[in-house]
Parts: structure tokens; C-alpha cells; sequence
């Protein structure tokens, strides 16, 4: 796929949002990207899977485990997963730390693609990074569905994305929206 294959199906999903938000991350921003909108359509979701399996593949491999964060990370780990052939779990928060539940375990030794829709910071991802390694596990890769760094992010490990793109975004205190009295929302899954 082309970066504008993957940006024609975010724009026809209309996943690609304008207005004043309030990021997972605490920051501010003028644009939002709802993969919950694409993920709704299972073709959608499958074309964009493939390929970040196919870009994972050609990174590190083939992995033992997918492994993303609900809520965002669940459906795309899970179709990754199912595209590269292994299995796919998800970890969850509970008391605000990330864990593993429902008796999911990461075996010692296991080679662990971590999945995301889209990072911002990379904290959600990193937290799950840490879940795989005091488990045992061994972190390959990130992917996700977009990587709103514009790369800048480091997982220290191969980061690969379906399309990669430059969001501003602010501190509240220094959100020009803010300061101009538009009401942020807050349109993700985490409050």
C-alpha cells in the first residue's frame, strides 16, 4: 500500500477529525485521528493489517505473540496477528497500571510484536512493552496503524506504521485554542 492508499481510507472512513482535543497523552491538539471510524469496516481493517504484518515480517520476522492495549491496540494486534499466523492477546488497566488479564500470559522466551492504532507519545505502547518483558518476553517490534510522531518516537526497537504523519499538539497551558476559549473534548476510549 501507498501512503495514499492508507490516507484514502482514513479520509472515505472519516477517521481524520478537525477541531480542539484533548489527547490520551494530556496534550492539546487541532486534529484527531478516530481509527475507531476505520476499524468498523473489516475490509478496511484486514488491507491495513496485512500490511503492517507484511512490514513487520520484513523488519524482524515472523513473531510468537501480537500483543496491543485496550482498547485502541485490540483490534488491530488481533488482525495483525491473525495476518502473520500467531496468537494475538491484549492487556488492559486496572487500578491504572497496565496488566494482563482474563489468565492471558506472555511465555519466557517469546518473541512479541507490540500493536497500537495510533501513537502519540508512545506511552500506552511502552507501558505494554514493559508488561511483555517482565514477563519474560521479548519485544521485536511496534507497529501501528498511524504514528503521529512523524517518526520521532523511540521504542528502541523497530517502529513500523501504515502512514506516518506530523500533528501538532500543545500543553494545555500553551494551547492557542485554549487561549482563544474553544472547549476541548476528549473523543478516545481512556478519560
Amino acid at each position: 500500500m501507498t501512503k495514499e492508499q492508507v490516507l484514502d481510507i482514513f479520509l472515505r472512513s472519516d477517521a481524520l477529525l478537525e477541531g480542539h482535543f484533548r489527547l490520551t497523552s494530556g496534550r492539546h491538539s487541532n486534529r484527531y485521528v478516530q481509527c475507531a471510524q476505520v476499524l468498523q469496516y473489516p475490509a478496511y481493517t484486514g488491507q491495513l493489517a496485512a500490511f503492517l504484518a507484511e512490514r513487520v515480517r520484513e523488519a524482524v520476522g515472523t513473531p510468537d505473540l501480537v500483543v496491543g492495549p485496550a482498547m485502541g491496540g485490540i483490534l488491530v494486534a488481533y488482525e495483525v496477528g491473525r495476518e502473520l499466523g500467531v496468537r494475538s492477546i491484549f492487556t488492559e488497566r486496572e487500578n491504572g497500571a497496565m496488566t494482563l488479564r482474563r489468565s492471558f500470559a506472555v511465555k519466557p522466551g517469546e518473541k512479541v510484536v507490540v500493536c497500537e492504532d495510533v501513537v502519540t507519545t508512545g506511552g500506552s505502547v511502552k507501558e505494554v512493552m514493559e508488561v511483555v518483558r517482565k514477563a519474560g518476553g521479548e519485544v521485536l517490534a511496534v507497529a501501528s496503524l498511524i504514528d503521529r510522531s512523524n517518526g520521532v518516537v523511540d521504542f528502541g526497537v523497530p517502529f513500523q506504521s501504515a502512514l506516518s504523519m506530523e500533528v501538532i499538539s500543545w500543553e494545555p497551558e500553551e494551547c492557542p485554542l485554549c487561549k482563544e476559549g474553544i472547549p476541548a473534548i476528549k473523543p478516545g476510549s481512556r478519560t
